[in-house]
């Protein structure tokens, strides 16, 4: 029922909404976000076809009423939806988060969390307020892998995961 009306409720222009242990959060989108945001759509590309690319999209994740509108998820091959027309997070290859001031807890915290106790592949975390990335890898028993933190205008070398390719984050914009 929460999401139903979530998903029915006008959430105000230039903010994001989604369902984090329950809770609804709402915070505004900057500039910063976005232009990472695509920066990452656009090289990832070159591994995923547009349509198996996801931004802002609700897909549902283990936990107590977890419906994240991830900033950016790369759908593994042959995913598809449901009967209700929703993604399956055990099809995800990748996910990355741009953090706000106002989600870095949810991002660093819960959401991690969620993202390995699905399975998720690789995780990301991209902070334009330090201008540092975060990556996780090789989920096991609902914890990651941590890599050491990549600085902006270093490589984010994925090309040992299913994703395949290394991100330049040269473009990467700071908050």
């Amino acid at each position: 029922m929460l999401f139903d009306w979530l998903e029915r409720m006008p959430v105000p222009e230039g903010y994001k909404a989604e369902v984090v242990g329950g809770a609804v959060c709402f915070w505004p989108q900057r500039d910063a976000h976005w232009h990472n945001t695509i920066g990452m759509v656009e090289q990832l590309r070159s591994a995923y076809p547009r349509n198996r690319l996801k931004s802002d999209v609700r897909i549902d994740f283990p936990g107590h009423l977890n419906g994240f509108a991830s900033d950016v998820v790369a759908m593994a091959e042959g995913a598809t939806t449901d009967d209700e027309g929703r993604w399956s997070c055990q099809d995800i290859d990748f996910v990355a988060e741009v953090t706000s001031r106002e989600t870095s807890r949810n991002d660093h915290g819960p959401k991690k969390d969620a993202y390995a106790l699905a399975g998720v592949p690789v995780y990301l975390i991209v902070d334009p307020y330090i201008g540092r990335c975060y990556l996780f890898t090789d989920p096991k028993d609902g914890t990651y892998r941590l890599h050491p933190a990549i600085a902006f205008g270093g490589p984010v070398d994925l090309t040992r995961t299913v994703v395949g390719l290394t991100l330049d984050t040269a473009e990467f914009d700071r908050g």
